[in-house]
Order: structure tokens, then C-alpha cells, then sequence
């Protein structure tokens, strides 16, 4: 990747996001370019809802972010989200004798089996995780041990087929881009955000976006679920509208005066749209902020009992860790705290993965599409492939140079103009004569 660089973009519901990174040999990244724009309601709920609207802004991307680097890109690395999207669990299984040892290629034939896997009703996007079981034993480096079986226990994460399909029309088709690939977009935001021991000692990540929430549980250093909630920071904002706000204000205020827990007396809390030179309704803060509280309790519920589905609501020894667009609300990791009754801290990209940019990698409204490059191994970079000068072109060149030519006399070029003559005359006698015999014959 020294010649080249990774180009990603995320399809969010609320914003398109691009990045372009070049990863050097510890696996840090050096960004190159990054810009957001408007999805102007093309996506929705994480899915391409628009293809002909989403296909033109991708193309504004990939032109916003070659205008910045001053080079062309061939090919991108897209996110894979949505509300269908979740982890699904599959087991392989390899019977082996008594005293026959583990080798790669027993350990490749169970990641065939996982990547054959057919889900019902759903497309399989990626193998998440494995976890290794040596005679129903867990084991995380299982070959060169001796056993009778091998279980692999894989997460997969699987979503409906028209996630990919929409991508391809809008991306390949429209907007004329080759994809590199298709990365899952909370398994991004998780590898760039989080540590290994938080991994290990067990959380609740949580990515916040404008149209859903994805919450991902590790323990063991493994992904054990992932589910992507239908709610997100957008029916905030809605909500927020229907006080007689557009949605432009409606945002605005969310993010300006939103602020849960908050103990402030009502008293001078009535406030005048500051974001419009047109008369607009006061607003009300406590009002605010109860509409606020009122959706956060719906999709805090939701996250509850996910995370009690999953089985680990009393192993998570690093508690709740959230990022997104959307987790950047006023008191939210206070409000977490006590809802789900666990310590709670906000996380963006983590430093030791990025060395540059760091007010980029303090957003976490793009952690999930700088983790993207953390997946990128193609070069995405156009190189322009010169094609070689054969020698026949070469001649052709050299013959249009100027030169003398001797002159040719009209002598022979008359003498030849009669001996074609004379060949369509004798064609011609040849042909009449065929065709009287042929007559005669009759």
C-alpha cells in the first residue's frame, strides 16, 4: 500500500461519508482526504432508498475526494448496514482420530463449511468471529493439538440480499465505481473504537446514527451478538418537529439545547429559534427535553433487552461503550448510566490507529467510516497502464517522416495500367464464352 491508498465511503442515513487512507506496515493509518455531504433522504434506515439520487452523490463523493488528493480512484470499500442486518450462529464440524493433530488445513476446511453457509431468507455478508472447541474444550489456538473433534462456533453476520443489491446499482451501475468490497458497518466502527481488553473483559457497543442504533456484545475477545435497532438521532428530530419546527431547526436545537438529566428550573427557559432570520414559535425547554427523554426511553428499552437476549448482562466488566453521530447529545452517558445501570463512556477513534488528523478521529460521528479502512487491503488507486509501442507502429512513424523519392515514369505506370486491362478483358471473353456453351448445352 506504499504506492497507493484506501478509499471507503459510508451510505449513513443522515450524511455520505468518504475517506481515503493509506495503511503503512504496523497498520496505522495516514489519512489523505475525508468529506461529508447531505444523503438527502436517498438512504434511509442504513438501506439505499434512492439509487438514482444515491449513485449521483457517490459520485460527488469520489469526485470531492480525487479533487483533494489529485488523484484518480478505481474502486471503493462501501458499508453494509440496515435494520436486517444481525448475527446469526453456525457450527462446523471435523471428526478426526484418536491421535491425529490439528493442522491449518483442518482448521481451512471448517472456514469453508462457514463460508458455504446458505442463511434462510437472508444473504451472508461476513464470518464475524470463530471460537474453537477441542473436544467440546474451548481452545483459541488450536493447531498442533491432538484431538478426536474439531468444533468451529462462527458469528455471521447475515442481512437481507437487496442491502447488496441496492449498492451495486447505486455505486457500480450509476455512479460508475467499482467496490472493492462490502464491510459491516458496526464491525468497523468496533475494531477502530474499542480496545482488546474491553473486547475481553466484555462491553455493550453502541453506534448511534441518524436512522438506526446497532449494539454489538463482546466477551472473550469475541463477538457474540450484533443487531441493529430501527431507531436512531432522526426520530429525534422528528419528534422535535412536530412542535411546529422544520427539521433543519429541529436538529439544531436537539444538538444545541438538548440536554438530558437536566435540573434547570423552567423559568427563562423559553427560547427563540437563533438559526433563521424568519419569526419563529419560542420553544420550550423543558418541553425539549421531554420529547428527547421520551424517545431515548423507547430505544434505550429496546437495547435493554437485547442486551439481556444475549446472555452476557452480567459479564460485562467494561460496560457500555457508545459512538455515532448521535451520541454526541448532551448527558447521554449520564442518562445510560442510569437506565441500564452500568458505567458508560463515549468513544471515537482510537490515536494509536490514526497519525494524523486527530480532530478527525475525535468525531464520532466518523468512526464507523475511518474503521472501514482498518478492513481495506485493495489499492484503490486508478494507475494508468501505458500501452507498449509494437514495431509495426513504429515503421508507420518513421514512414510519415519527409523524404526523396524518385520519380516514377508515366512509362511504367502506363504500361501497368495496360496489363489490368488487358486481365478484365480476358475475364469478360472468359465469361461470355462459359456462358454461350452453356446455353448450347441446354
Amino acid at each position: 500500500m506504499q504506492t497507493g491508498f484506501i478509499a471507503a465511503i459510508d451510505l449513513g442515513t443522515s450524511n455520505i461519508k468518504g475517506v481515503v487512507g493509506k495503511t503503512n506496515e504496523n497498520n496505522v493509518i495516514s489519512i489523505l482526504a475525508c468529506e461529508v455531504i447531505s444523503s438527502d433522504q436517498s438512504v434511509r434506515r442504513g438501506l439505499v432508498y434512492n439509487i438514482e439520487k444515491t449513485g449521483g452523490l457517490v459520485r460527488k463523493m469520489v469526485t470531492l475526494l480525487e479533487n483533494k488528493l489529485g488523484k484518480k480512484i478505481a474502486k471503493v470499500y462501501v458499508s453494509v448496514s440496515g435494520q436486517s442486518v444481525h448475527t446469526e450462529d453456525f457450527t462446523a464440524r471435523e471428526q478426526l482420530s484418536s491421535t491425529e493433530i490439528i493442522t491449518e488445513n483442518v482448521i481451512q476446511q471448517l472456514c469453508q463449511k462457514a463460508d458455504n453457509y446458505v442463511p434462510k431468507d437472508y444473504k451472508l455478508y461476513s464470518v464475524a468471529d470463530v471460537e474453537y472447541f477441542v473436544d467440546d474444550k474451548p481452545e483459541r489456538n488450536p493447531v498442533g493439538v491432538s484431538c478426536s473433534q474439531i468444533e468451529g462456533a462462527y458469528k455471521m453476520v447475515v442481512g437481507r440480499p437487496n442491502i447488496a443489491i441496492n449498492i451495486q446499482k447505486s455505486v457500480k451501475e450509476r455512479a460508475g465505481v467499482d467496490i472493492a468490497g462490502l464491510i459491516i458497518g458496526p464491525v468497523a466502527a468496533a475494531q477502530i473504537a474499542l480496545s482488546e481488553d474491553e473486547k475481553d473483559l466484555g462491553c455493550a457497543f453502541i453506534d448511534f446514527g441518524a436512522g438506526t442504533t446497532s449494539l454489538s456484545i463482546f466477551k472473550g475477545g469475541k463477538l457474540r451478538k450484533m443487531v441493529v435497532l430501527p431507531f436512531g438521532g432522526q426520530n429525534i428530530t422528528k419528534d422535535i418537529s412536530a412542535l411546529n419546527f422544520t427539521e433543519s431547526d429541529a436538529e439544531q436545537y436537539k444538538l444545541k439545547f438538548g440536554k438530558l438529566m437536566s435540573k434547570e428550573t423552567t423559568k427563562q427557559n423559553n427560547l427563540t429559534s437563533p438559526f433563521s432570520s424568519k419569526a419563529k414559535p419560542d420553544i420550550d425547554m423543558e418541553e425539549l427535553n421531554k420529547v428527547i427523554e421520551m424517545r431515548l426511553d423507547e430505544i434505550t428499552i429496546n437495547i435493554k433487552e437485547q442486551i439481556h437476549n444475549s446472555g452476557y448482562e452480567s459479564e460485562l466488566g467494561s460496560g457500555i461503550i457508545i459512538t455515532g453521530g448521535a451520541s454526541q447529545l448532551k448527558n447521554l452517558d449520564q442518562y445510560l448510566t442510569e437506565k441500564l445501570k452500568m458505567p458508560v463512556r463515549k468513544a471515537s477513534a482510537k490515536k494509536m490507529f490514526i497519525n494524523n488528523y486527530a480532530e478527525l478521529a475525535n468525531d464520532p460521528s466518523l468512526t464507523q467510516v475511518l474503521g472501514l479502512l482498518k478492513f481495506g487491503k485493495d489499492n484503490c488507486e486508478e494507475v494508468e497502464v501505458e500501452q507498449p509501442v509494437e514495431e509495426e507502429q513504429v515503421q508507420k512513424e518513421e514512414k510519415k517522416q519527409p523524404e526523396k523519392k524518385p520519380q516514377k515514369t508515366n512509362k511504367t505506370k502506363n504500361t501497368k495500367n495496360s496489363e489490368t486491362e488487358g486481365r478484365i478483358k480476358n475475364k469478360f471473353t472468359d465469361f461470355f464464352n462459359t456462358l454461350f456453351e452453356d446455353d448450347s448445352d441446354e
